[in-house]
């Protein structure tokens, strides 16, 4: 049988419409980037978003901007309606975000759309939601601020292929603050917030900022102490280039590289490779830069329209451009490489160590150990301060201090909680053995400063990352003590709710008057607590009455007395952070929660008591208890800085 021509048919709009909107609005974030520079083309000051779910669930986004006109709502998520481009010619000078018309249209054929507008010259705001580009139901007036509040719900519910294609939630929300991350870099003017509906802000800046702080405020302060201006100004190619980049002491596993051409967020492989190939000559291999790059050249020399999520970008002259930036990067890590550092990677035990030559192994056969192999192991023999003119001084007891004596130990019990030896376990799994080697023969040297220690194993010297360390100490003596901790007293008790006020009005916790009054929240926590208050109390050592006073919080570690300055976060933190609903969460997010307020250190702490307190309590618990997991050799927890043999080397040539 002969096969017959199929019949061409003109698809159906809904079809197109949504064909069209899945090459757009790919997922969550594509869909947050359109909305983003929506409201930065509107001249916002302030843009906040708010995310459920990933942003499957819901995705808002308010802004302070020029808000849309009331007879412009009824077609302004038809595609192909703008107020920023009228004819074609236009494309050719474009200098706002978008241009198309057709990020409003393309999301409102994925998910439920709902707009709430106020212009300045309205005397009310407007509201109304649309469905596949059109107004569904009639525009109503409401109450609102001046600017424009979107709300994007159940996206992609009706394209249920592409929903079940998308990450996890978290992952999806990563890729959001990433969007986030990169415009609030770019647009210190305007002030941004990020967060996770009902929990702390995860990105907030404040208005009229820099780069500079943005980039230390968002991407941390290690990489802000490293940055190097670029500056580049070429009439001829008509290029202007201002950025920042680490300089050679500074190295991350995965490259952060933000790259924006007029102002339009975009990627550039061939720019990318060429700084790439620079950096590869003073980092070490698998190791990667940070970089901004803020381009400006004529619009007349860029083409924009080169794909649907605009994220690529045509200029002319673009290798000559490439060559001008390498230029210029290299001027300035050549500039910057007069005090480089070196590190060097830790070697841990059990590693493959260099061919042995013939002579080298005559040597091992030589069982007199030599001078320059000599460990030191009392450690009241040479310790840090000797050289720096202190001397250590014993612990003195603040009678006056809020946290008072410790309570008696309990007898001991085990366990049998399925949740609990499942997380013991998964800690012993987790546990390197050559690092536990390291730690469990530590001789402690001295305390750098109230983040970094100095460790000795056998002959070679460590740099340790004491919080860290503290921290994950402290979430496995929770466990592995589980049901068996003692308590410290506190005297007076301290009120849940005045603390959970306290906390509330800080600002690195996120609270805003759309969270609710204070005081309300407050009772709130305290109700939550009160009612686990048996459960903490049991398995933890934590006392909380039915009257809401707190009086007692768990010995994790002997001799170490957590600071009273974050007791307020930690009480908001139990309430708000620990999954109470299932088992194994539960008592991992509350140890979790616990051993990060343990490990916090004030500032308020004399130096003379945390000093004493890591060098008498915390690393004597660690080389007694620590199951150091594996991504401590990776990560920078610890770090070898000097190895005896090597140096008596060192000294043999000078």
């Amino acid at each position: 049988m002969e096969a017959e021509p199929g019949v061409i048919r003109k698809l159906d709009e809904v079809v197109v419409n949504r064909i069209a909107a899945g090459e757009i609005i790919q997922r969550p974030a594509n869909a947050l980037k359109e909305m983003i520079e929506n409201s930065l083309d509107a001249k916002s000051t302030s843009i906040q978003v708010v995310v459920k779910v990933g942003g499957l669930k819901s995705l808002q986004i308010q802004d302070n901007g020029t808000g849309i006109r009331r007879e412009d709502l009824d077609i302004v998520c038809e595609r192909f309606t703008t107020s920023k481009l009228q004819k074609f010619e236009d494309l050719s000078s474009i200098d706002t975000y978008g241009f198309r018309g057709e990020a409003l249209a393309s999301i409102s054929h994925v998910a439920h759309l709902t707009i709430t507008t106020k212009t300045k010259q309205d005397k009310c705001a407007y509201k109304a939601s649309y469905e596949d580009g059109k107004l569904k139901g009639t525009i109503k007036p409401c109450a609102g601020n001046q600017g424009t509040q979107i709300t994007v719900e159940d996206l992609f519910y009706n394209v249920p292929l592409r929903k079940q294609s998308l990450k996890a939630p978290n992952e999806e929300f990563q890729r959001i603050s990433d969007v986030v991350s990169k415009y609030a870099v770019h647009n210190p003017q305007t002030g941004f917030l990020l967060k996770k509906f009902g929990e702390n802000a995860a990105i907030r800046t404040q208005a009229k900022s820099t780069v500079e702080n943005n980039i230390k405020l968002i991407y941390g302060g290690s990489i802000g102490k490293a940055l190097l201006k670029i500056a580049i100004d070429d009439p001829i190619l008509q290029l202007k280039v201002d950025g920042h980049i680490t300089d050679v002491n500074f190295s991350l596993k995965k490259g952060i590289f933000l790259l924006f051409i007029n102002h339009r967020a975009v990627e550039s492989a061939n720019l990318k490779k060429a700084i790439d190939n620079i950096y590869s000559s003073y980092l070490p291999k698998g190791c990667a830069p940070f970089l901004y790059l803020s381009l400006e050249l004529d619009p007349n020399n860029v083409d924009v329209n080169v794909h649907p999520t605009k994220h690529e970008v045509h200029f002319l002259h673009e290798d000559e451009c490439v060559d001008k930036i390498k230029e210029a990067v290299e001027r300035a890590l050549l500039g910057g490489n007069a005090s480089r550092t070196f590190y060097q990677q830790a070697l841990l035990p059990g590693a493959s160590a260099p061919a042995v030559t013939a002579a080298d192994a005559a040597k091992a056969n030589d069982t007199t150990r030599l001078d320059y192999k000599f460990v030191r192991t009392d450690h009241n023999d040479q310790k840090l301060e000797k050289f720096f003119g202190t001397t250590a001084v014993a612990r003195r007891e603040s009678s006056g201090d809020v946290i008072g004596k410790k309570a008696k130990q309990r007898p001991v019990k085990e366990t049998k909680l399925t949740s609990v030896l499942n997380l013991r376990k998964a800690v012993e799994d987790a546990c390197d053995l050559d690092l536990r080697k390291i730690f469990s023969e530590l001789t402690f040297v001295g305390v750098i400063d109230r983040w970094k220690a100095l460790i000795q194993y056998d002959t070679k010297m460590f740099l340790t990352s004491t919080r860290v360390l503290c921290q994950e100490l402290c979430y496995q003596m929770l466990l592995f003590n589980f049901g068996n901790l003692g308590a410290i007293s506190l005297s007076p008790a301290i009120s849940v709710a005045e603390l959970a006020s306290l906390a509330l009005q800080d600002p690195d916790n996120g609270w805003t008057e759309e969270d609710g009054p204070i005081a309300e929240l407050a009772e709130r926590i305290v109700e939550i607590l009160v009612s686990k208050a048996p459960i903490m109390r049991e398995y933890f050592g934590l006392s909380i009455s039915e009257e809401g006073l707190l009086e007692s919080i768990p010995v994790v570690i002997e001799d170490y007395t957590p600071s009273v300055v974050h007791l307020a976060t930690y009480v908001l933190r139990l309430a708000t952070e620990v999954e109470w609903d299932d088992e194994q969460e539960c008592f991992q997010s509350f140890c979790r929660e616990t051993a990060e307020y343990y490990a916090k250190i004030a500032l308020t702490k004399e130096d003379q008591e945390y000093k004493w307190e890591t060098e008498h309590a915390i690393y004597p618990a660690i080389k007694q208890y620590l199951l150091p997991p594996k991504s401590f050799g990776k990560n920078g927890t610890i770090l070898q800085v000097a190895n005896l043999p090597e140096l008596y080397r060192v000294f043999e040539r000078c």
